[in-house]
């Protein structure tokens, strides 16, 4: 039967998620690490990494015409399953039937990376602050610029779900983009897999030191042997040995000392 125009019914949201958890668990069963977005509340996003990434699709034309169709998806749960993997994201998300999305995002080009790492040099104070987004104003710009920080352009993208709808970014599309903005939260050290660089190269060469400086710091509290026999006359290589087996004290000798010892 054919549903005019190529449109198929309305499937209601509960009926959906009844059909994409059936699917699911017979995937789950295949060894499958199903790995669903939940969202709660209105807000996608809350954290720093997370806004950001959202916001930036926002800025492009090409994508904000068409990206709030993708929010109501991602709200009611119908994102499934999000893996996020260097230079591509994979996803399941709930619709008339269960439809795969595959995004590829290249890889930040070096000269770009090496362009942040540079504009970046000594600002970013230690991992925490980094993951956690709590950088200076200037950090915050350089890494989130439109056109020369971390998030890809829109050239970067490309985009393929297996539904029906001719657009290249279908609601689904749309809400898997999103739900990578909520994933940024929890994980923001996927933005970096993502884009293939290592976020470790961000942080303050300075800051690193200090750290190997404070653990030497740490150890060098620790007394060697030279420093026991200064201060305490402690002769580690002699502490462990029985009476008799020191270097150089035969048994006699050992008990001439025994012997001294209770004359006195």
């Amino acid at each position: 039967m054919g549903w005019g125009f190529g449109w198929q019914p309305y499937v209601p949201v509960w009926k959906r998620r009844q059909l994409a958890a059936k699917q699911l668990d017979r995937l789950r069963k295949k060894g499958a690490n199903i790995q669903p977005v939940a969202i709660a509340g209105r807000e996608i996003a809350r954290t720093f990494w997370g806004k950001a990434w959202c916001c930036h699709l926002e800025k492009f034309s090409d994508f904000s015409n068409r990206l709030p169709r993708g929010r109501t998806y991602v709200r009611n749960g119908s994102v499934c399953h999000l893996d996020i993997q260097k230079g591509r994201i994979e996803a399941k998300v709930s619709g008339t039937s269960l439809y795969d999305v595959e995004i590829s995002i290249k890889s930040l080009p070096p000269m770009k990376w090496k362009n942040l790492r540079a504009r970046c040099a000594g600002r970013v104070g230690s991992m925490l602050e980094l993951l956690q987004g709590r950088l200076s104003s200037d950090v915050m710009g350089v890494v989130t610029d439109k056109n020369d920080g971390l998030f890809p352009l829109p050239r970067e993208i490309g985009l393929d779900c297996s539904c029906p709808d001719w657009a290249e970014m279908c609601k689904h599309v749309a809400a898997v983009l999103y739900a990578v903005g909520s994933r940024l939260d929890y994980s923001p050290e996927l933005l970096f897999l993502l884009r293939g660089v290592d976020h470790n190269e961000l942080v303050g060469k300075d800051a690193a030191k200090a750290v190997v400086s404070k653990s030497a710091a740490s150890k060098g509290r620790i007394l060697d042997e030279a420093g026991l026999h200064d201060v305490f006359g402690i002769d580690l290589a002699h502490a462990g040995r029985k009476p008799g087996k020191a270097a150089g004290l035969g048994a006699g000798a050992d008990r001439g000392i025994r012997k001294a010892s209770r004359r006195r």
